[in-house]
């Protein structure tokens, strides 16, 4: 509503406000990223190096900052927002895992316009890469790496590194959000529409004297 307001009064462009609204949210998007990110990595023993610490509150930093660029093109229905997460949650190989995903619209192309698909294999490819687990299955001195873990237990594509999962998520966000601005500029264009052919009408329509 402040946005509209302001709009109107002419104070300044769609493109200006969006990249204001971004630049303001990245501190506390940030914040509320770093802060629950420091309690539950150290909590459950997480890999205890810099370098893995900082891609994990990186990655998670990223997912948040693309979760509120995708619910800023649904400002005008948060529920529709919710819903179309709701279904990218379902099929982003966590609950259920890729291969065991119906290939019509769940794996094809849901599975791969999910965001949960790349932001879990960020996750799992920077706890699991490099270590090695014992494997009671094959022996009791035989061991299984966590490459091996990664493909064959979670089904991750392990082709492209880490960081390619964050950079395909970083993409998204810029997707989304010049998807919010073109979602404005369009609303605007709309409504000025409407106002011509409304004000047109009024011009043309005939004045009846009793």
């Amino acid at each position: 509503q402040i946005f509209r307001r302001e709009r109107l009064n002419g104070h300044y462009e769609v493109g200006a406000f969006v990249v204001a609204n971004t630049l303001s949210s990245i501190p506390y998007l940030f914040l509320i990223s770093l802060i629950p990110g420091v309690i539950a990595y150290f909590l459950v023993g997480l890999q205890k190096s810099i370098e893995h610490f900082t891609y994990f509150a990186l990655l998670l930093f990223v997912t948040m900052l693309l979760v509120e660029s995708l619910m800023m093109m649904f400002l005008m229905g948060v529920i529709t927002g919710a819903g179309i997460q709701g279904v990218m949650v379902l099929n982003g190989g966590f609950f259920r895992l890729p291969n065991d995903l119906p290939n019509l619209f769940w794996k094809y192309p849901m599975y791969y316009i999910s965001f949960h698909k790349y932001a879990n294999q960020g996750f799992y490819k920077n706890e699991f890469e490099g270590l090695t687990f014992p494997n009671p299955q094959q022996g009791a001195n035989s061991s299984i790496s966590g490459e091996e873990i990664l493909r064959s237990v979670w089904q991750v594509d392990t082709g492209y590194s880490k960081w390619i999962d964050i950079a395909i998520l970083f993409g998204m966000v810029v997707f989304y959000r010049l998807m919010f601005l073109g979602i404005v500029k369009l609303g605007e264009k709309v409504k000025l529409m409407l106002k011509k052919r409304v004000g047109s009408s009024k011009k043309t329509s005939p004045v009846v004297e009793i």
